[in-house]
């Protein structure tokens, strides 16, 4: 399995060097000698396979992120062609119909070509801005829910999945956060894994304990998390350390009992299944009174089937992304149950966030960093998401 994941990489990176090979040789054609289209096509494709070779290797520190934002690089080349090819299709079909044509479309080529060209540079540019702006500006998806277990005030619960705290993502976000939570006014935070970047390198080196306190401390209940894949990636205790010095409440495979207005509400986190010898919700269930209400912290959103027959009232999970570059986000879709966002099923309500942080380089397109403001009320009306 290991060796065919790799060779699906080789294979896939190939293509998008050809690709991006194929559109800059488009974008410089004007200017192009035989000579310069050579050193092109080998120079992506070294570029491609060497910081392959450095990240499989790992020569140095996060050597993936070289490969990964190379890899960016071209899907944005590729997304500015494919819009470039779409526009100058749909130029060529309108100007047959009004019978522009006259000379051939080797005359529209010259005549619109630097034009076109100029607009996928604005295009290739303009997919970087919004990238950018989708990891580090975050938005609220603001949910009500309505369970039939007895609740004496609307309980507001902030969800944060997959900060991945680290060089990238550090001090302004986790302010950023407790700025959020502060003004959507939460009563708790939950943060179902991947709270760290696979270590607390970053963490220490820029002294982020002193915010991550101080987001804790701004909530009226505290702050509630459970470990993630990467945040078992050889890491677990100093991972698990510095946040419980922080004050973060890690509930790995464990329950507790927050009071809210005198009214007991459950808390069960899971260890993400990277755990082998993790414990099976129906254990933990076991613990807590299930006639109160019950919130499951689960990384994947690999259980939702299984759960939605247990008596959980809400669920939150990340990991997805939601695929985080387009278009991954459909594969997220298609392999999970639920990929991203809200939905109930049997006896709970499920919410799949596509995360504060990100993972690996600072783009999204196609997904947005978010966190999830969900009032959770004791009526019978029926829960409709907003944004």
């Amino acid at each position: 399995m290991r060796y065919a994941f790799f060779i699906i990489i080789f294979l896939l990176l190939q293509l998008f060097s050809a690709g991006a090979a194929l559109s800059l040789h488009w974008w410089l054609q004007p200017w192009a000698t035989p000579t310069l289209e050579i050193v092109l096509w080998v120079s992506v494709f070294a570029i491609t396979n060497i910081l392959l070779i450095l990240s499989i290797k790992r020569a140095f520190a996060n050597s993936y992120r070289w490969i990964s934002g190379w890899m960016l690089v071209m899907h944005f080349m590729l997304l500015a062609a494919l819009i470039i090819g779409i526009l100058y299709g749909y130029y060529v079909f309108r100007a047959s119909l009004l019978g522009v044509l006259t000379d051939g479309v080797s005359n529209i080529s010259t005549d619109v070509g630097l034009e076109l060209r100029g607009f996928a540079l604005v295009i290739f540019i303009s997919l970087f801005i919004y990238a950018l702006h989708s990891a580090y500006v975050p938005v609220v998806r603001q949910l009500s829910i309505s369970i039939d277990k007895p609740l004496a005030k609307p309980l507001r619960i902030a969800v944060a999945s997959d900060l991945h705290i680290g060089r990238l993502f550090g001090v302004a976000a986790i302010d950023r956060l407790r700025h959020l939570v502060i003004k959507v006014d939460a009563d708790i935070l939950l943060m179902p894994g991947d709270i760290m970047d696979d270590n607390t390198d970053a963490f220490n080196n820029y002294n982020m304990a002193k915010n991550l306190a101080e987001l804790c401390s701004s909530l009226p209940y505290g702050v509630y998390a459970t470990l993630g894949n990467h945040d078992l990636y050889g890491h677990e205790r100093p991972i698990s350390q510095a946040l419980a010095d922080a004050g973060v409440h890690l509930l790995n495979d464990n329950v507790f009992c927050v009071e809210h207005q005198g009214q007991a509400v459950w808390l069960i986190g899971r260890f993400d299944n990277h755990k082998r010898q993790r414990v099976a919700t129906t254990d933990l269930l076991a613990r807590v009174d299930t006639s109160q209400p019950v919130i499951l912290l689960d990384h994947r959103p690999s259980d939702i089937a299984e759960h939605s027959q247990l008596p959980i009232d809400l669920q939150v999970s990340g990991h997805t992304h939601n695929g985080q570059i387009f278009p991954a986000n459909f594969i997220v879709k298609a392999i999970n149950r639920i990929g991203y966002g809200y939905e109930a099923i049997g006896k709970g309500h499920f919410v799949v966030s596509s995360g504060y942080g990100f993972w690996g380089i600072p783009f999204r397109l196609g997904s947005r960093s978010e966190i999830w403001m969900i009032t959770l009320t004791p009526s019978g009306a029926v829960a409709e998401p907003s944004s």
